[in-house]
Order: structure tokens, then sequence, then C-alpha cells
């Protein structure tokens, strides 16, 4: 048994921990977790815990249906909003198969394998993000209506906004959490909030998606309130998006300069990488039919192009000093798998790396209001599921990344969910029962 092993079980027992949630995600990005009592935990550690893959949409059949979860120690948290006495702590597992082996469909170990990768070539990847989200008001049975939470717009304040509150306390538990949120503020639309909290290693900031989300959700239903990540919501207001702030660090020092026209070689490489295969990557950063509701429209990108501080383009460098110095991929929105999504763009950003890519020059243009002559050379974004599942499919980025079995379940759920949306005659009902109160 490791150190930092007999750390978390001294820790377990001296702080009066009742009840441990062991916590991962499915292929899609929805958050599962199994709960054992504290003396279990060495086992679990030791030997793992096992479950039902074939209960999670996208891991096995019943044929080989048990797997593993290995509580990482690295990731204990401790969950404050949960009753006393006694506290209740979370870890986040690796899944690995009965002969201890990686289960290499788990998406959690699939980002770490291009964490590794960025490593050997010398390299830290460092990701920050900023995730929107709106606020409804529940019915007196406690369900979700279609009723946001204010009227308020872009930064507003109270009475406007009533958020305020709301975020305040989800800071709050955040920080208690050791996630250190740095900005919070009322969104574009109504009842639309956005927090971001400070960048970190790329699995660090994938679990703590995983945790924010989680976070809003809890306090948003203690409030009486439903937070919704759902990238399209309200139709015809703001969607919601997942903007990934991303530096590369090397002998510890970020590469990407902050001064305009003046980035290094290799930060322009890694760009044009991520530039080149965000289309066939779009699966994974846009997976729902009701992404594509949001593309183009309220700052969220419709082309392939970069530029300095323009919000209407895919990839924009903010104006910022020191280590803030990034890129800001502006097309995900928060339905991702966060370790899916994150393994992609670095993997799409080290090959432009290793092929030396130049990068195009910067358009300096409001592309949600040019002419066909300023876009017609541009490379549209995919602008519905269909056109996404077809790039991914014949994308060999994506599958030495997430392996031709994951891809072919994944693509086979995706093809049946746009499918299914189709069919259906009513869209709007089709987006409120298969996403509303479930993403």
């Amino acid at each position: 048994m490791n150190s930092t092993v007999k750390e978390v079980l001294q820790f377990v027992k001296e702080n009066d921990v009742k009840f441990i949630r062991l916590g991962f995600c499915d292929s899609f990005g929805v958050h599962k977790n199994i709960s054992v009592m504290p003396d279990e935990l060495p086992y679990a550690f030791e030997n793992g815990i096992s479950f039902d893959a074939s209960a999670i949409k996208g891991f096995r059949d019943v044929t080989k249906s048990d797997l593993l979860l290995f509580p990482d120690p690295a990731t204990l948290t401790i969950l404050p909003w949960r009753p006393g006495p006694g506290r209740v702590v979370r870890f986040y597992c690796d899944i690995k198969n009965p002969d201890g082996s990686a289960f290499t469909q788990d998406s959690r170990y699939l980002l770490k394998q291009v964490i590794e990768r960025c490593e050997k070539m010398g390299y830290i990847c460092k990701i920050g993000a900023e995730c929107e989200f709106y606020l409804f008001k529940t019915d007196e049975n406690g369900e979700p209506t279609d009723v946001a939470l204010d009227k308020g717009e872009y930064l507003d304040i109270s009475p406007l906004d009533k958020g305020e509150n709301i975020r305040r306390e989800i800071c709050l538990c955040l920080e208690e959490m050791g996630i250190k949120p740095e900005t919070s503020h009322h969104e574009q639309g109504p009842g639309q909030n956005e927090v971001d909290f400070k960048f970190s290693d790329a699995l660090t900031c994938a679990d703590n998606l995983l945790t924010f989300k989680s976070v809003v959700k809890a306090i948003a239903a203690r409030n009486g309130l439903f937070a919704s990540f759902m990238p399209k919501p309200i139709l015809q207001a703001a969607g919601s998006g997942l903007h990934v702030n991303i530096s590369l660090s090397k002998k510890g020092l970020n590469i990407f300069k902050n001064a305009a026209q003046e980035h290094s070689n290799i930060a322009e490489s890694f760009i044009a990488g991520i530039l080149s295969r965000t289309p066939e990557i779009t699966l994974f950063l846009n997976p729902l039919v009701n992404s594509y509701e949001r593309l183009g429209k309220f700052e969220a990108p419709k082309y392939v192009s970069w530029s300095h501080q323009n919000r209407s383009q895919l990839i924009r460098i903010p104006a910022a000093i020191g280590e803030r110095v990034r890129m800001e991929l502006r097309s995900p929105d928060p339905s991702i798998n966060p370790y899916l999504a994150f393994a992609l763009i670095m993997a799409a950003g080290l090959e432009g790396i290793e092929k030396n890519l130049i990068l195009p020059p910067a358009l300096d243009a409001d592309l949600y209001v040019a002419d066909k002559k300023t876009t017609k050379s541009l490379t549209p974004l995919p602008n519905n599921l269909n056109k996404s599942i077809e790039l991914a499919e014949g994308s060999a980025l994506v599958k030495s990344v997430v392996g031709a079995e994951m891809l072919s379940k994944y693509i086979a759920f995706k093809k049946e969910e746009s499918a299914a949306y189709s069919a259906a005659e009513d869209k709007a009902a089709f987006y409120r029962g298969k996403y509303f109160s479930f993403i």
C-alpha cells in the first residue's frame, strides 16, 4: 500500500467520514457512482469494487459484464453539501478489467494516454474551463419547468440578476472542495450563468468539470431550482458554451507569448493542429442534436478560423499576460464527456506540432455579419449531428485516440439519437424529453 493511500485512509479515519462515493462517467459524460462504507475502502484500493458494466451505456454487454472501480487517492474530495452527522467523500476512479488490466474504453484512461504522450514530447498541457448553465424554476412537485429564474442579461446585477446568491454558494462550495473559481457572473440569456475556475493539468480539469456540474445541480436543487447544462435549452436565447482555454508549458515556461502576432512556432503549430481537426472531433465537442442549435449564433462559432480577442472565431487568443496567456476554443458545449473532448483536442494540437503545421493568417472580421466574399474560403463547422458522425467515422485521429471499438459503439448510439430526432414530430418536445432534465 503506497503512502498516499495510507494518508487517505488516515484522513478518512480522523475526519468522521461515514460514506464514500466512487465516481466515474460513462462514454457520454454522464456522471455515475457507487457508494461504500469506510471499512470497505482498503479493499477498494487493493482489489477494486465490481459493478455491472452491461448496465452502463456504451461499456460492455452481458457476456463480459464485470468491471472494477479503483479509487484514485489523489482525487479525494469532501462533499460539503451533504447533511451530517458524518462526512461524505468522493473519489474518481480508474476502471479495470477483472485481470487487473486497464479498461481501454474508460475515457479517463484515454485522456491519461494522451497526457503521457504530451509529456514524452516535453510539454505540460494546462486547461481551464468556462462553463455556462441555465437556472430554471421548479413546480410544486420539485420538477423542472421551462420558466427561467430571471430576465437578466450579460453582467447584470440584482434585482435583474436573481442568481447571484446561487453563484456565490457554488463558488464557496467549490473553494471548500479545493477547486478555485476565478470569476462568476450572469450571462446573456434569461437565467443564464457562468462560473470559470482556475486552469490546471488536463486530467484535473476534466475531474473538476464533472465535480462542478454536480455541485451546480446539487446547490440549485437545495435552493428549489433546476440547473440545466443543455446546450440550447431556450431556442430563442443564447446557448450555453464550454469555452476551453489551453496553454502549453515547457520546462515550467508558458510557450504562448502575450504579444499579438508573436506566438512561438510550436504554439502556432499546436493551434493549427486543433483548427485542422476540429470538424472531425466535433461529434465529441458538440455531441447532441441540440448542440447544433447553438453553433453560429450568440457568439458561438460557425467556421474554422482564428483571431486575437475576436469572439466570432472558433479559436481566439484572449488579451492576457504571464501564465494566463492561452488559446480559447469556443465551439464545445457543456454536454461533452470532458475526458474524451480534452484527449481529442490535445491529440489534434500535438499532431500539429509533430507535423510542423503552419497557422493560417488571423481573420480579423466579425463572422456573424461578414459577407460571402469573406466566408466562402472558410471551412464551416458541421451544422448537424449527422455531419459530425460522418466526419468522426472517417477520422484517423479520432480512431487513434478512442479506439475502433469505442468509436463504433459511440457512433451507433449517436445514429440512433439522430434518427429518433428526425422521426419526432415535435422537435422542441424531443429536446425536452431527451435532454432537458438529464444534461
